[in-house]
């Protein structure tokens, strides 16, 4: 029993840490070329999912930042919990690694943009318009957030399945 525990928890950990590791990382890329200076404001747009955006961009940016960063992950972390415990009810999720973490990034994606976020402090979120404006970020969760949780899952549970 323990060890079916411990195996959760690493399948969790590792499959929310290597997720919001590469998205981050992407988003942060992206960015990249415009320098700290527009990264800073990303982390602390997370950030005022949480605490608002008058916390967010005149408290401390660095400390919004961190908090950014936090949620981040805090959401990533949440995404691998729910995939793995659905992986663990249907093996089916393991066998098909790649089409399951794929349609599960998809609809961690949607989930964010159209009841996650609208739902949070973030100020005047609005879902993206039409199909075309999505294609691109969908695909995005889909290879930096649904394959990394999905193959961590597999590798921790594939036993056990």
């Amino acid at each position: 029993m323990t060890e079916n525990f411990r195996k959760l928890g690493l399948a969790i950990l590792a499959g929310g840490a290597a997720a919001g590791a590469v998205d981050i990382l992407s988003a942060i890329a992206g960015r990249a070329g415009k320098g700290i200076g527009a990264v800073l404001p990303m982390l602390q747009f997370m950030a005022s999912g949480l605490f608002g955006k008058t916390a967010a961009l005149l408290w401390n940016p660095w400390l919004m930042a961190a908090a950014g960063l936090a949620v981040h992950f805090g959401l990533t972390l949440m995404m691998a919990a729910l995939f793995v415990l659905a992986a663990r009810r249907w093996d089916l999720l393991l066998r098909h690694t790649w089409a399951a973490g794929i349609c599960y990034g998809v609809l961690v994606y949607f989930a964010m943009n159209c009841f996650i976020v609208p739902h949070s402090a973030v100020p005047q979120w609005k879902t993206p318009p039409g199909f075309w404006a999505n294609v691109n970020p969908a695909m995005s969760h889909a290879f930096y957030v649904g394959l990394p949780i999905a193959a961590a899952a597999r590798h921790f549970l594939k036993r056990d399945a």
